[in-house]
């Protein structure tokens, strides 16, 4: 019986844990489905035991799944660390990363404290403005890299996950479906925006966006006022608001990618930051999520 555990085996075992879904999966490793699919039966095989449970309809993770889960982040921080440290011993200069304040805020943090782990030496500036801006400033070599948030029909870049969309509002918000109903949400462009007045625009609900910031400590803030609704991605929804999906005459939200983004003229170094924002997005996002539930 086989004692290793490959690391492409748990790179992709790990992207069918994160997308519960092995085309997403395939997608975010650059495999076909197919390819995922066999490389997922070899994982179980050395383990000796099933790690997802598969149906026509869907795919969840087993008991085994999550055990392992838990050591293939350990193993792939550790391959990448070690792979980067010896590869780049005195990286040094400036990276400027760009990303949605949301994502900024939740899961930056993290993962800059890997960065700055795996580079002491180099100096890392944060932008944080809506995705149109990041794509622009990435083309006009302003940022080196960006994450991303776009429409899953209009994926770019190498997607990190996959995020439902809610409808959120304040504990105590009351509205009465008579009366317009009033939008907190980022600006214009911001594609959650975009999808938010499109599923309303199907509806025959009136509504009028009563204000609107790319600050998502703004939005907190306005919404706990209580008198008004808005849209944020699962793993950005602060303790402080609760999910209103289906209520007062809310339509369904499709979900959005999450994806990273390169400049076409990349600074040195740009390449082995960007591979170490892949291998930790999803772990720090599960981690920020862990924190603000125990917290």
């Amino acid at each position: 019986m086989r004692r290793d555990l490959e690391i492409d085996l748990l790179r992709s075992f790990l992207a069918v844990a994160a997308h519960l879904n092995f085309t997403r999966a395939a997608e975010s490793v650059s495999r076909t489905q197919s390819a995922v699919s066999l490389q997922i039966k070899r994982l179980e095989e050395i383990v000796g035991r099933p790690l997802f449970d598969r149906t026509r309809q869907s795919v969840s993770i087993t008991p085994t799944g999550e055990a392992l889960k838990v050591y293939a982040n350990r193993i792939l921080l550790a391959n990448d660390a070690a792979l980067s440290q010896i590869r780049h011993p005195e990286a040094e200069g400036r990276i400027r990363i760009g990303a949605p304040d949301d994502y900024a805020t939740l899961v930056l943090p993290k993962i800059l404290s890997v960065i700055e782990a795996e580079h002491p030496r180099l100096q890392i500036e944060v932008v944080c403005e809506n995705t149109p801006d990041l794509l622009r400033m990435l083309d006009s070599r302003d940022l080196d890299i960006a994450i991303a948030v776009h429409a899953p029909d209009a994926v770019s870049g190498q997607i990190l996950c996959y995020e439902p969309l809610h409808w959120v509002a304040s504990p105590g918000y009351i509205n009465d479906p008579d009366d317009d109903l009033s939008l907190i949400l980022w600006p214009p462009k911001c594609i959650s925006r975009e999808i938010a007045l499109e599923s309303l625009r199907q509806t025959d609900r009136k509504w009028r966006v009563a204000y609107s910031t790319r600050s998502i400590g703004l939005i907190e803030s306005a919404l706990l006022s209580g008198s008004a609704v808005g849209v944020m991605e699962a793993s950005c929804i602060p303790d402080s608001l609760r999910i209103v999906d289906g209520q007062v005459g809310l339509p369904p939200l499709t979900e959005v990618a999450i994806s990273l983004h390169r400049s076409n003229e990349e600074a040195p170094n740009a390449s082995h930051v960007s591979a170490t924002i892949h291998a930790v997005f999803g772990e720090s996002l599960r981690s920020a999520m862990r924190d603000r539930l125990t917290g």
